[in-house]
């Protein structure tokens, strides 16, 4: 049986840094506009690539439909986009598929070789068995030499039935473990292990059509983060991103999501949250907590105590949608930027009077 395939790693696909990514995104978008194609994560992903040339048939499968077409068709868009974006990990999705399924055989042939040979161990013995119950036994050392027989033939196929079992069993195991590997790369921000924003948007989209009653969400951002990764470095500013991901992950209540919406910026998903009070405290707690943060400086052992995180906070109403809800949090929180930073909006005593 071929070894698992080693997961897909999305750095692989697309290992360039920030400014590389920046600049091809630059050309990308206006193309896309001079194209009129609509702003949809699928596009973006195209034309990203287009602009990489490193897919020359994909460059002019993409030119020869903006050229055929007044408008880019969606089912266009979407073939293209398995056939040159993620085509890596729908190989890797049938390899696992096609493994289960050799698993299942595997095993399915060990149990039919154990039913035919207990079948014909059964056999041997009636038959011996029977030969003892007759009254002369012209051959009593055969008789029992094909009873040993039979044994030994039947502990030798139980013995290689329980052998591939049991590799089936590691097979099965691995394959689990890259699953949820898959699973965890596919839902998790890599560097903070809180959940990614694709991951945060559909979770939120569907607890939203469930019910609005009891969900609230605080969306925070760690201040001036730009100034600090200029000052002191991105690897420090990524440790201060972990830490921050550490604490959401200790402090977020049972059935609260945590996620790393984009950058310096993160969310949290609360359910059975129905009051303000309750949530501003909450975000407060989580707000110290980032105060009391203390990163050190490895080439200058300096020990840095000035993160701090702006908190912005809403509760689901009534007809809310994933836009309209994090609208508001996204607005609070920007009142919280623009009132000095380090506090949490609504403030407490506007939640007491509300």
């Amino acid at each position: 049986m071929n070894p698992p395939k080693k997961t897909l790693n999305v750095l692989e696909t697309y290992p360039e840094e920030v400014r590389e990514a920046a600049d091809l995104l630059k050309q990308a978008v206006p193309l896309m506009v001079r194209h009129d194609i609509p702003p949809t994560p699928v596009h973006y992903a195209l034309w990203y690539t287009y602009s990489r040339g490193g897919e020359p048939e994909l460059n002019q499968r993409l030119d020869k439909i903006v050229k055929d077409f007044d408008s880019f068709p969606g089912e266009a868009a979407l073939k293209l986009f398995r056939e040159f974006v993620i085509r890596g990990e729908l190989e890797e999705a049938k390899a696992g598929q096609q493994q289960v399924m050799e698993l299942v055989d595997v095993v399915e042939d060990g149990v039919s070789r154990s039913v035919a040979g207990s079948l014909e161990y059964q056999a041997s013995l009636a038959q011996g068995l029977s030969a003892l119950h007759e009254p002369v036994i012209d051959d009593l050392p055969g008789v029992l030499n094909d009873l040993q027989q039979s044994t030994q033939q039947m502990q030798a196929q139980q013995e290689q039935f329980l052998h591939r079992l049991k590799a089936a069993q590691n097979e099965i195991q691995q394959l689990r473990s890259q699953l949820e590997r898959a699973h965890r790369a596919a839902n998790l921000d890599s560097l903070t292990q809180v959940f990614n924003r694709h991951a945060f948007t559909r979770l939120l989209e569907s607890a939203l059509k469930q019910e609005t009653s009891g969900i609230a969400l605080v969306i925070l951002d760690i201040d001036h983060f730009k100034q600090f990764n200029d000052q002191f470095g991105h690897p420090l500013g990524d440790r201060v991103l972990q830490h921050v991901g550490q604490l959401l992950r200790e402090l977020v209540p049972p059935r609260a999501i945590a996620a790393r919406y984009g950058g310096e910026e993160f969310c949290v998903l609360l359910r059975d949250c129905h009051d303000l009070p309750s949530l501003h405290g909450f975000a407060e707690k989580l707000r110290q907590k980032i105060q009391a943060l203390r990163v050190k400086v490895r080439r200058t052992d300096q020990l840095l105590d000035s993160i701090s995180a702006s908190f912005g906070l809403a509760l689901a109403c009534p007809g809310d949608d994933f836009e309209s809800l994090v609208t508001r949090a996204d607005d609070a929180l920007y009142k919280a930027k623009n009132a000095g930073r380090n506090q949490v909006y609504p403030p407490l005593q506007d939640n007491l009077t509300a």
